[in-house]
């Protein structure tokens, strides 16, 4: 990817700029890597959770947002620290089989989660314009390369970009919450009282948990801040963390929201009226049907605008995970024509998008392990991050975390091969 200049530590911190504009500069990251959290699986996912319990699983929305936050942190220190990506940090600390393996299973998690967002923002070209999945297949990978053009002009112009697509989901959720009127009270029950009904809601629940990480996310974070702004001592990369931290809090405000508003929607509406609704284009029609065109228009733009935003930034990681453990790149124009052919054999064969989703979030579920563990290994050793090694608890929150989110993926894929 093409590389605009970028301020130094030294032009950043003597500037007499204050306030917001010093930290203009330091923003972006954290919301590219935000757009994971809002991928057309996520919609299927929560949808489904308000549809079956109203607004009983917002806790567990909450808690996910938590856990994103820490990883993510860890992910931005990492390149902040040392200079390398995680990928690269890998290779030159693993032996070279195994520096292979993971690339090899992080490039099919990354199919497996570009096949999401390709289907998603299908899906959601279908319900807005009526056009067969087949043509909106076509349509989305002709966007979906014309989105690569951002990243050819650098990474301020992507991450404008992104911001403003992630700005477009916020809005159209935003107008959702309101039409729907949900119940205010039922929503800060949701967020404060952990619980559950019966065994199904813990099901549901250990996804939506399990979803909380997206191994390519992992790896893309401290990809972005690795050379962005480069600190000269101990002292400057500190103060760099301190504003990227900044960064990921704002980004994970905006998409733990937008998860939280797909649950309160589905749970004012469907669940009030006793529908159980896990397919999304039936979630676009009772939207119309409840609400208005309006709403429907917005879900569905939602969805296209998700899709194509999470297309971009999978190819982004593609190109990160090969060069950063093989040392290898390939075009991104032919990456992007190589991750299309999946989904459109899918789309062509005339599978469910929506359950195609679900299958995706399964194989997406592999590459946990292999992201998070490294990560929590590498933020933790002295000599490899100097000042801005993992605190003791820190340490301990990213291993439960890492423990948590590992238990529940291998439980979800039992549940769904047994």
């Amino acid at each position: 990817m093409k590389r605009k200049y970028e301020p130094s530590a030294e032009t950043v911190f003597n500037s007499q700029v204050r306030g917001v504009k010093r930290l203009l500069p330091f923003l972006g990251p954290a919301f590219i890597a935000a757009v994971a959290y809002l991928d057309p699986g996520n919609f299927a996912t929560n949808i489904t959770a308000g549809s079956q319990y109203g607004y009983l699983l917002l806790w567990v929305i909450a808690v996910s947002n938590l856990m994103a936050v820490l990883i993510q942190t860890l992910s931005a220190k990492l390149g902040i620290a040392t200079g390398m990506n995680l990928p690269e940090v890998a290779r030159e600390r693993f032996p070279k089989k195994l520096s292979i393996f993971l690339w090899i299973q992080s490039e099919i998690v990354i199919i497996a989660t570009d096949l999401a967002e390709f289907i998603g923002a299908s899906l959601g070209i279908y319900l807005l314009f009526n056009i067969p999945m087949l043509p909106a297949a076509i349509i989305t990978a002709i966007a979906s390369f014309a989105i690569l053009e951002l990243q050819r002009k650098g990474y301020r112009s992507l991450e404008i970009g992104i911001a403003a697509m992630i700005l477009i989901v916020v809005l159209s959720f935003a107008f959702q919450v309101i039409w729907a009127k949900p119940d205010v009270g039922a929503i800060a029950t949701g967020i404060f009282t952990p619980r559950f009904q019966g065994t199904d809601s813990i099901l549901l629940a250990a996804g939506i948990l399990g979803a909380t990480v997206m191994p390519h996310a992992v790896y893309l974070h401290s990809s972005l801040t690795q050379n962005r702004i480069v600190g000269r001592n101990e002292q400057e990369k500190k103060r760099i963390f301190r504003m990227e931290f900044i960064d990921i809090v704002i980004a994970m405000v905006f998409a733990g929201a937008v998860n939280m508003a797909m649950v309160i929607i589905s749970a004012a509406l469907f669940y009030k009226k006793g529908l159980n609704v896990e397919d999304l284009t039936i979630a676009y029609h009772q939207f119309n049907h409840l609400v208005g065109p309006m709403s429907a228009a917005c879900f569905g733009l939602a969805l296209l605008i998700a899709g194509l935003s999470s297309a971009a930034v999978g190819t982004m990681a593609g190109d990160v995970v090969m060069q950063g453990f093989i040392r290898k790149r390939i075009n991104l124009y032919l990456r992007r024509a190589i991750t299309t052919i999946p989904p459109l054999v899918i789309i062509v064969t005339g599978i469910n998008a929506t359950k195609a989703l679900v299958v995706s979030q399964v194989v997406l579920s592999f590459g946990i392990a292999f992201a998070l563990i490294p990560l929590v290994i590498f933020t933790s050793n002295r000599k490899l991050m100097g000042g801005l090694v993992n605190r003791k608890v820190t340490t301990a929150a990213g291993w439960l975390v890492a423990a948590i989110v590992v238990a529940l993926n291998l439980f979800l894929i039992f549940e769904t091969f047994m």
